[in-house]
């Protein structure tokens, strides 16, 4: 029996096994043997060469980098065409876009690579069509932009986000707070700060562990963790990426219905049709990304405006040196701020300081 029988098999047990109490622990077991059968289909495509594990070639560039995925025909290379000035075929039918095309989308002085893939169908994870290599290269970005039709929107980003779940991409969750160290020796060693309400037991533990040929570790739960969570952990390779999902073609249903999608959670509603809410859509890529602005000066000068270093949320001091120059950590004095992160104006800071969005800085250097 092949690994895709294995895991069909096994999906059908679960859907066959009553949700409760008493089936929690079995269905942890089988939870934790499809994880490692869905990492072993994807080890083995990988080693075959044929593209399985592979992305498409699109050099990495920019400030950072955006996937935009989504089923065929749903307006992914329109939108690229019109908050980017690449031209990416657009047509009323299927499949138009069949490999990557890059764009880059300029807005506060950044160049974000925008990265439009082929259209996902049903089955992606498992080699249809050229799914593989769509979710392959989403595994690279740094945030997933999911193109969905309106009239469809919640039944696709289901669908979307099974198929992304099942290869290890987890969007719009935080890394799990459990410590999870493989030892050479000594058994299980089990331990937790709060109490574990969703079955999470020693016993279920050590089960995962077993199933994942591991005998020997120190597993501490800071908080009530659900099973997908622990096998997420001993798995280790899963991708935890923002997401904002993007609900087109809004000129073709009620104005009830668009309130109601964009009162979610990670959403913005669009008509590319319409060119409505597209400036928006951009300002909620650059919010979602998490990107600051700060701008340098040098002494006695007015600080330089027009080319503002890029970083992330929470980069220090350290960053913006290293981004600057190799050198200049090394023949760093102190730095000079002004802005929203200064508790009073201007403050001396060290290598340590967070930045925040839009801050000048005035870097001393030794000599």
């Amino acid at each position: 029996m092949g690994i895709l029988e294995k895991i069909k098999d096994i999906e059908n047990e679960m859907n066959k096994t009553q949700k409760n109490k008493a089936t929690e622990y079995h269905i942890g077991l089988l939870k934790a043997r499809l994880a490692r059968l869905r990492s072993q289909l994807i080890e083995n495509e990988s080693s075959k060469g044929g593209g399985g594990g592979t992305g498409f070639e699109a050099r990495k560039s920019g400030d950072a980098r955006v996937a935009l995925i989504g089923f065929p025909s749903v307006g992914k290379s329109t939108l690229m065409s019109k908050i980017t000035k690449t031209e990416s075929e657009a047509g009323a039918y299927e499949f138009t876009t069949l490999t990557c095309i890059p764009g880059v989308i300029e807005y506060n002085g950044s160049r974000i690579q925008l990265l439009d893939l082929p259209g996902i169908i049903e089955g992606a994870a498992e080699g249809k069509g050229r799914g593989r290599q769509v979710i392959a290269t989403a595994r690279t970005a740094d945030l997933v932009l999911m193109m969905l039709d309106a009239s469809k929107g919640e039944i696709h980003r289901q669908l979307l986000e099974k198929e992304l779940e099942s290869v290890g991409i987890r969007l719009n969750k935080p890394r799990p707070n459990i410590y999870y160290k493989p030892l050479k020796q000594g058994g299980l060693r089990y331990s937790t700060t709060v109490k574990q309400t969703k079955g999470l037991t020693e016993k279920l533990v050590g089960e995962i562990l077993r199933e994942h040929k591991i005998f020997n570790a120190e597993v501490v739960l800071r908080y009530d963790a659900d099973i997908d969570d622990f096998i997420d952990m001993v798995e280790g390779n899963r991708q935890y990426i923002r997401c904002l999902n993007v609900y087109n073609k809004v000129d073709t249903i009620t104005l009830e219905e668009v309130d109601k999608l964009a009162r979610k959670d990670d959403a913005v509603v669009i008509s590319c049709n319409w060119d409505l809410n597209l400036d928006y859509l951009v300002e909620q890529i650059w919010e979602h990304l998490g990107l600051v602005r700060v701008y340098t000066k040098k002494k006695g000068r007015a600080p330089d405006f027009s080319e503002p270093v890029i970083l992330r949320e929470g980069s220090t001091v350290e960053t913006i040196c290293e981004n600057i120059h190799k050198d200049m950590k090394k023949n760093f004095k102190y730095g000079i701020v002004w802005g929203r992160s200064a508790k009073h104006t201007p403050q001396r800071v060290g290598l340590n300081h967070e930045l925040a969005d839009e801050d000048v800085i005035q870097i001393v250097t030794a000599g």
